[in-house]
């Protein structure tokens, strides 16, 4: 086909570069010794884990030590870290370059032991044991709603309390809103100062018989309901665990508030993790909003999976149209050539087209030196055709391929348009999941790049 002058919109790349003013300087943040804590947060599917991973192996190969902490029980933070499992302890990752004097540490987190080792900590042993014991303490550990987001609030307290690690990169829990990190401590603030910790707590308060008759004669509606609902054996097991709670509770309330500070504080910062995907983006803006009513302090956005393309130039238009007219049978708007010459009819059969003749049945063929045509080699023609089919699909596959991008940019610029003052790194589509540290190694370098390079589009 021939090459004509490409209109001056289709001399930019169809993946643009962000500005300096949007571009999210990732080295700077994660080598800053007053960066003590990132924080990565998404909606579900968007990278989160890989990217916290990434970021950490990238600080610790820049000389600080750092500690990975993951709320996700697919394991595949231990997996691409070549560690056979993780658990509630930090375990050092073997493999880094650590030319730098930084090390790696990865772990995940435990719901239940975490649970386990606050009340261990804060209870004598004889009402620990009780409080371990309990039915209802076992349910409630194991998988009560918002257990998790809490439990990952008070390990990343503990991390921090420690002061052994320069830098903690938490994975956020993959939850159904990403809010439910943030508001995990003030839901269990509400819940030990609500009403129904109340009645469960008066009975104890007030001691055996006198306790159950005040239950009985003053809460008899309400405990009758709930012993309907919950059933009376694990009535008592509810009230029994509150009674040896109680002097915990403010222990939660003080800890979960201390950990909320702390996630204010200058040296905290957020990252936002999307897709550029309507949906993910939506979520990110309502996170960004949120972030900035609740005074944290937010880094910017990772933009991961960003498609590229290495002919930006040829636009989704014009390269349908070239299938379109390569799927014809005659094709239109040739240049003067070979391809022109054998379309057109004036031509066939004639001294300027030696290699050809026209067959009795009016077909094309190639013949051979003794003037017949081969029985098993394919025309000339029918080559041809095989050839044109393929690039007109190739061609179709790229026309995808660019309204994919346009697509992408689209809805990264109306987030942009939206929140102008969030800085931003993209992250190039890879082929494949990231298994291993070198896949963790060239996902640093792209965020650190900032933007989606080509050679990492396919």
């Amino acid at each position: 086909m021939s090459r004509r002058p490409e209109p001056a919109q289709d001399q930019d790349p169809v993946r643009e570069h962000l500005s300096p003013a949007h571009a999210l300087e990732i080295d700077p943040l994660i080598e800053d010794p007053d960066t003590r804590i990132v924080v990565c947060c998404g909606s579900g599917g968007v990278g989160k884990t890989t990217t916290a991973a990434a970021l950490g192996l990238r600080a610790a190969e820049r000389g600080r030590k750092v500690v990975v902490l993951t709320i996700d029980p697919a394991r595949r933070l231990a997996q691409s870290m070549g560690i056979d499992s993780l658990d509630n302890t930090p375990r050092r990752v073997k493999g880094i370059d650590d030319s730098a004097g930084g090390e790696l540490h990865a772990m995940m987190l435990d719901m239940k032991r975490t649970f386990d080792e606050i009340v261990e900590a804060h209870a004598d042993p004889e009402r620990a044991a009780a409080i371990l014991g309990n039915p209802f303490y076992q349910s409630l550990s194991a998988g009560f709603a918002g257990t998790q987001e809490y439990m990952a609030m008070e390990k990343l307290g503990q991390l921090r309390s420690r002061d052994e690690w320069d830098l903690i990169v938490v994975d956020t829990p993959p939850s159904r809103s990403a809010l439910d990190f943030l508001d995990a401590p003030k839901r269990l603030g509400s819940f030990l100062d609500g009403k129904l910790i109340r009645v469960l707590l008066a009975p104890a308060k007030v001691g055996g018989r006198a306790g159950m008759k005040f239950l009985n004669v003053g809460m008899s509606v309400m405990t009758g309901a709930l012993g309907k609902v919950l059933g009376g054996q694990l009535l008592r097991d509810v009230q029994t665990f509150v009674a040896a709670m109680d002097s915990m509770f403010g222990g939660f309330r003080t800890r979960a508030d201390a950990t909320y500070k702390l996630l204010q504080a200058p040296g905290t910062a957020f990252l936002v993790v999307a897709a550029p995907e309507r949906d993910a983006l939506r979520e990110a803006a309502y996170f960004v909003e949120r972030l900035a009513a609740e005074d944290m302090p937010l880094a910017g956005l990772v933009l991961n999976r960003v498609h590229g393309s290495g002919a930006g130039r040829l636009s989704a238009e014009r390269a349908l149209a070239a299938a379109e007219n390569l799927e014809e049978s005659r094709i239109v708007d040739q240049p003067d050539g070979k391809a022109g010459l054998r379309n057109s009819p004036d031509t066939y059969g004639s001294s300027e087209s030696p290699a050809r003749n026209v067959t009795d049945g009016g077909s094309p063929a190639t013949e051979d030196v003794d003037g017949a045509a081969p029985e098993d080699e394919p025309t000339a023609t029918e080559g041809e055709r095989s050839v044109e089919r393929l690039t007109a699909g190739l061609l179709r596959l790229h026309a995808e391929r660019m309204q994919l991008l346009a697509r992408e940019r689209r809805t990264r610029d109306r987030f942009t348009a939206l929140h102008p003052e969030v800085a931003m790194a993209e992250v190039a589509a890879l082929p494949g999941d990231v298994h291993d540290l070198a896949g963790l190694r060239d996902i640093g370098e792209r965020l650190a790049a900032g933007h989606a390079e080509l050679s990492g589009t396919s």
